[in-house]
């Protein structure tokens, strides 16, 4: 080791820290290639993705619940198959020939005696309330009370009835509302389950046949194939050339009925909660990636490069003027025995050799030579006094490394 300084190396030009065009690319491409999935799965989803939704008993409807194949059914029989969902088009006087009329409890009582007035050939009631009955269907009530109308579940049932379409079709799967036929009015029920009726028929005086069905189950897709349902419903719709469908707002509520008050909450569409929900999930599944990652080492550009050389020298020099002979004489002796251990085949364990197995080795070596000082004293002998004794053991490590490599 030596205290003279060496003259100083020029200064390296300082590099400059703005990014490169390569270097912007390789931060930001994973984010961009995350970025393109989510929009080519976005257009997929949008593109491919149906998102007509209708409701139950709709003659659009491919659904199980909805009634497609019967209205296709219908029309290969010949029949025009018409949707509406304006209740004042079925008012009009002498107006469709067939008219079926899903939930007509959603219809005012005017939009009600108004149809009753229209003089249809032929009317199809799914599951009316008692006011519809009272104004479409003369001899026929609701089972159990106005409040609590008796209803039960689809299944299969035998007419037991003269009804020519309910004996063309046998059993059916009928259900849902139960009606009870006055004695007196000349209307028929069939298909009865607890003792009462799930369809019945009567006519108004205006000539017009009322069909009343508890229940459209046996009309919708998943349904129409079992029993005889198809043979019923091309019975009950399939007696007029034309026939009109209405399409009721469901949404609407029944006459008499007060809106409920809602919520800010019930005013946030179910797509915006969504779509919190999914935003939420992915902000922590991102937190906890960036938690975990500890990532490669980052390479900068240093401002300034600094010489290998000149960092030795500026440690010396804050060595000389600590005094501290005996850290930079540690130093000097771990450096060199660090460096002596692999050509001597001693392993280094604990990040230093083993002393014994280390002095034995050297012995082995330098058989022969004689050495400016003892191995012992030179590799782990006490600091020196002054800093000419730390030069003095400078000088003989340098020896003894040169008389082991080259014995």
């Amino acid at each position: 080791m030596t205290t003279t300084a060496a003259p100083a190396a020029p200064a390296a030009e300082a590099a400059s820290l703005t990014p490169t065009l390569r270097q912007l690319w390789h931060r930001a491409r994973w984010f961009l290639a995350a970025a393109a999935v989510l929009l080519v799965a976005g257009l997929l989803i949008a593109g491919l993705g149906d998102s007509t939704a209708y409701p139950s008993l709709d003659p659009r409807s491919a659904a199980p619940d909805g009634t497609k194949a019967v209205a296709q059914l219908l029309r290969a029989q010949g029949i025009t198959v018409d949707t509406t969902a304006d209740a004042d088009r079925l008012a009009t006087p002498g107006g469709a020939d067939t008219v079926v009329l899903p939930l007509p409890d959603l219809l005012t009582t005017d939009q009600l005696r108004s149809l009753a007035a229209a003089g249809h050939r032929r009317l199809v009631l799914i599951s009316p309330d008692s006011t519809a009955l009272d104004l479409l269907a003369p001899g026929l009530h609701t089972a159990g009370t106005a409040d609590l109308p008796l209803a039960v579940s689809s299944a299969s049932a035998v007419p037991l009835c003269d009804l020519p379409e309910a004996q063309r079709a046998g059993s059916a799967e009928l259900g849902g509302r139960l009606y009870q036929v006055d004695a007196d009015s000349g209307a028929t029920g069939c298909y009865p389950r607890q003792g009462y009726p799930a369809l019945a028929r009567t006519s108004t005086t205006q000539g017009t046949e009322v069909l009343v069905v508890g229940s459209g189950r046996f009309l919708t897709n998943q349904r129409l194939a079992n029993d005889g349902n198809a043979a019923l419903a091309l019975g009950l719709l399939g007696t007029q050339p034309h026939l009109t469908w209405y399409l009721p707002d469901y949404q609407a509520l029944p006459a008499g009925t007060a809106a409920p008050q809602k919520s800010f909450t019930d005013l946030i569409p179910d797509g915006w909660r969504w779509a919190a929900l999914q935003l939420a999930v992915a902000t922590v599944l991102a937190a906890l990636w960036r938690a975990r990652r500890l990532g490669p080492v980052v390479s900068e550009q240093l401002p300034v490069v600094v010489r290998a050389a000149e960092t030795t020298e500026g440690r010396a020099r804050l060595y000389h003027r600590a005094k501290a002979r005996d850290r930079a004489a540690e130093a000097l002796r771990r450096a060199v025995r660090h460096r002596l251990a692999p050509v001597l085949g001693v392993p280094l364990g604990g990040g230093d050799p083993d002393p014994t197995a280390l002095l034995a080795a050297l012995g082995e070596r330098l058989t022969g030579h004689r050495d400016p000082a003892g191995p012992r004293d030179l590799l782990y002998g006490p600091p020196p006094s002054d800093d000419a004794a730390l030069l003095r053991l400078a000088d003989d490590l340098d020896a003894l490394e040169r008389q082991v490599r080259q014995p």
